[in-house]
């Protein structure tokens, strides 16, 4: 049995078996990303769908995920590759690709506006070898590197990626302890560390999604821009906040889609603190 170190979970795995995450597993007494180059979605997307809108607006980056994800959002839009039993199937189904192939692919693009790679669509992290191995040898070629993630990494594996990484669009799902344990079973506090180191080295903006119910009072945006608007003034730099619509599906379908007016009214309390807030989703 080995020890997990990626995120807090800190699976403990038997030889063959596999993490929370269902990406990380223990061979030959290692803990491996068993996900390693196994793609299951790409695409030429829109920057500004990562989300990212002050970084390279409107250019194209070419998208790529795997599977599997820590965390368990019970309203997850990429259900069929985050956590869901068929995200798990993509084990033994999808394509391998090694970096040098990922990286000729967003090469072969380049006329068509892209910039560069993102990793995202799952979480990956879970993944973050094949992340780093692809991200340097994009750099080395001249694309930039943009991650999307859930930011529930801890230490070791951002300074693994830290050299390679220009952007960053990071959930930042609530500001409730209670809402990360007990409704996503994720850690709070970790995001938070995350977010702060990553202001340090690359661009950042955040995303919240907002759940009626569940992260959509005033007060709390409150906190988390506060918060963040804290964080710029100890970084010295801009870090956009994407207020968003949360609609049901997965195994949340018990409420109805966020009203437009909440989210507007959410983003008009986040910019008592924050110069740069986006609304997403209406």
């Amino acid at each position: 049995m080995q020890v997990c170190d990626v995120c807090f979970r800190g699976c403990r795995i038997e030889e063959g078996q596999t993490g929370a995450c269902g990406a990380r597993s223990c061979i030959d007494g290692r803990i491996v990303a068993s996900n390693y180059g196994k793609i299951t979605s790409a695409a030429l997307d829109p920057i500004e769908k990562k989300p990212l809108r002050e970084f390279f607006p409107g250019a194209m980056i070419f998208s790529v995920g795997s599977y599997g994800c820590n965390l368990r959002c019970p309203y997850c839009q990429n259900s069929d590759i985050s956590w869901s039993e068929r995200a798990f199937e993509f084990a033994d189904e999808a394509p391998l690709f090694s970096p040098e192939e990922i990286v000729s692919r967003a090469e072969n693009l380049m006329d068509k506006g892209n910039i560069g790679i993102a990793y995202t669509y799952n979480e990956p992290l879970v993944g973050y070898e094949f992340v780093r191995d692809t991200a340097r040898l994009a750099r080395e070629h001249g694309l930039i590197n943009v991650l999307v993630t859930n930011g529930t990494a801890g230490d070791r594996v951002l300074g693994e990626i830290e050299p390679y990484i220009d952007a960053m669009n990071i959930d930042l799902k609530a500001f409730s302890d209670g809402f990360y344990r007990d409704l996503i079973k994720g850690d709070l506090e970790m995001v938070k560390a995350f977010i702060e180191r990553a202001v340090q080295f690359c661009h950042v903006e955040l995303t919240t999604l907002i759940i009626p119910g569940e992260n959509d009072s005033a007060e709390e945006m409150r906190k988390l821009a506060r918060w963040v608007s804290g964080l710029e003034n100890r970084s010295g730099r801009i870090v956009p906040l994407h207020v968003t619509r949360f609609f049901p599906q997965f195994h949340m379908t018990d409420r109805a889609a966020t009203p437009v007016k909440k989210v507007i009214e959410l983003a008009e309390v986040a910019r008592e603190y924050l110069s740069k807030v986006y609304t997403g989703n209406i």
